[in-house]
């Protein structure tokens, strides 16, 4: 059981008491830190592998992973320094599909992986940990695309991403955005929250104080991945109305679950009409900035 917050060491008080995980039906609870907002999921198993069984994998981003790896190609290229080799490394890099997408657009690429092998068949060098990067390799740019909220030690991994970026590096993170509009309505059901997965649920503000005490200073950031944000709204509404969660989600990313053919058939249809209905939702998010996402490019302080 945790009793204080593991960054600040504030209290903890329940936000959520009960928090299904759709995957494995265990019940979650998830707790708020007092002091820098930073939320927390009880308990945190001891072994994370049950969570990540071969359901839980599928196609990320569906249809739109082109335009996914277009946008974050952009991001690093706008921070980059031209006229000189430029070295990636994405932390928590998944089937490797982004760290390729680098590659061929000119990056010396690495990453790491629990389970590197799949990110490997593409001929990328991977990791297990990020305690196995060679000591002295720098990097022009580091990436954790939803990979923050997974990791167990926050203030270890943002110190390891410090020792490893160049002094005029750039550090981008994206999470779930628990202050948004989505996390707000939506609450426990909300698609995004994904306990037990999601060790921690951050804010724009328990994220910024989270790289603030590891030496890190926020220089842009944006309120929305178009792909997440908008299956945020759609299957979040499907949560709070049909009896299983996630169904139009696991249909659209190629995951089986052995439902009947009705419930997944309902879901879909419902799920599309709601998708096409959240379009403006999407706008209304970003515009305020309270979307589904937060993301950040962030540099050393000096």
């Amino acid at each position: 059981m945790i009793e204080n917050c593991t960054v600040c060491g504030g209290a903890l008080a329940l936000h959520f008491p009960e928090v299904r995980d759709p995957l494995t039906d265990e019940i979650f609870a998830i707790y708020r830190c007092r002091r820098c907002g930073l939320g927390h999921t009880v308990p945190q198993p001891e072994e994370m592998s049950p969570y990540y069984a071969s359901q839980y994998y599928g196609n990320r981003h569906g249809f739109t992973s082109r335009k996914c790896l277009k946008r974050r190609l952009g991001f690093l290229d706008s921070a980059a320094k031209s006229g000189k080799t430029k070295k990636l490394l994405d932390v928590g890099c998944g089937d490797g599909s982004f760290l390729l997408a680098a590659k061929k657009a000119g990056w010396e690429v690495m990453g790491t992986e629990l389970n590197p092998q799949p990110a490997r068949d593409l001929g990328v060098d991977v990791k297990e940990r990020i305690e196995k990067v060679p000591d002295g390799s720098q990097f022009d740019c580091i990436t954790m695309w939803h990979t923050l909220e997974h990791m167990r030690d926050i203030k270890s991994i943002l110190a390891q991403t410090s020792r490893l970026l160049n002094p005029e590096g750039r550090l981008f993170i994206a999470v779930p955005d628990n202050g948004g509009f989505q996390a707000k309505i939506f609450r426990h059901k909300w698609l995004h929250i994904d306990v037990p997965r999601h060790l921690y649920h951050f804010n724009a503000g328990s994220l910024n104080f989270c790289l603030q005490s590891a030496g890190y200073i926020i220089e842009r950031q944006w309120h929305q991945e178009f792909e997440y944000d908008l299956l945020g709204w759609s299957q979040s509404a499907l949560n709070c109305i049909m009896p299983d969660p996630n169904i139009f989600f696991d249909c659209l990313t190629g995951k089986q679950k052995g439902h009947g053919t009705s419930i997944i058939l309902s879901n879909y249809v419902l799920g599309s009409f709601l998708t096409f209905l959240s379009l403006p939702a999407v706008a209304v998010g970003t515009m305020w900035g309270r979307g589904g996402t937060l993301i950040v490019e962030v540099r050393r302080c000096l």
